[in-house]
């Protein structure tokens, strides 16, 4: 599905290349400027495939510039490997997590091919545009990051709004966020960590221009629903604010 396109800059998103109930749902991303291209979360071995012929109809993934991991779960960047071996590109990965992510691949593959991300985060130059790599550490992993582009006003946000819709919905924006809440609420209250480090996050993704909100699982957020997600993020309280003694006890 295109998310912008305005003839030299297009986002796409990939919702479908997980097939079957065997694993959760999750979306790939591809940025492509003046014959540029980044691809975002790329996923495991159950979407590579599918994915390289996809991306293939826009852009010579030999070429691509950047394949990027916000951080390091297997449903980001378990492909590692296929595309260090079909690719030229650079994998960007969060600095916290530079010497776990070669387990992905091996020996010496990764020499000369990383970009470690820091903790602050950084601009990554591709074509006309610096795409920002943004911190959202704890939203869920240690080391994590997000990715807005400034040109779409996308913000791609992993972890952050992921809402396990069914399958018929994804291609449907959320507009009004009621209406995904039984699908988002209990992965935020488990997965993110505490609502001092939300709030953290809100205060800064409120400094920018933002179109649409792109989780890596499920609908994106368009309109209303964008202020109403930073909102509820706000004032959610979720992981360690929720946990008390009972959850530590020996079986």
């Amino acid at each position: 599905m295109e998310l912008f396109n305005n003839g030299e800059h297009v986002c796409l998103v990939f919702r479908d290349l997980v097939s079957g109930s065997e694993a959760v749902q999750a979306n790939q991303f591809l940025v492509f400027d003046h014959q540029h291209a980044a691809l975002i979360d790329p996923g495991g071995e159950l979407t590579y495939s599918r994915l390289f012929l996809a991306i293939s109809r826009y852009v010579n993934v030999k070429n691509l510039d950047y394949v990027i991991a916000s951080h390091q779960d297997p449903d980001i960047v378990a492909s590692l490997n296929k595309w260090l071996i079909g690719t030229d590109a650079k994998i960007v990965v969060p600095e916290l997590w530079e010497r776990f992510i070669p387990h992905f691949t091996r020996p010496g593959k990764l020499i000369g091919r990383t970009i470690a991300m820091p903790d602050r985060g950084m601009e990554l130059q591709l074509g006309s545009i610096a795409l920002k790599a943004i911190p959202a550490h704890f939203l869920h992993a240690e080391g994590n990051f997000q990715f807005y582009d400034p040109l779409s006003q996308i913000l791609f946000s992993g972890d952050m709004g992921a809402n396990l819709c069914p399958r018929e919905e994804l291609d449907r924006p959320i507009t009004q966020l009621d209406d995904a809440m039984p699908y988002m609420d209990g992965f935020h209250k488990r997965y993110l960590n505490s609502n001092r480090i939300c709030k953290f996050w809100v205060n800064m993704v409120r400094g920018l221009e933002i179109s649409k909100i792109v989780p890596q699982h499920g609908r994106h957020m368009e309109g209303p629903a964008i202020g109403q997600f930073l909102d509820y993020i706000d004032k959610l309280q979720c992981g360690i604010d929720l946990f008390t003694q009972d959850n530590y006890k020996i079986p």
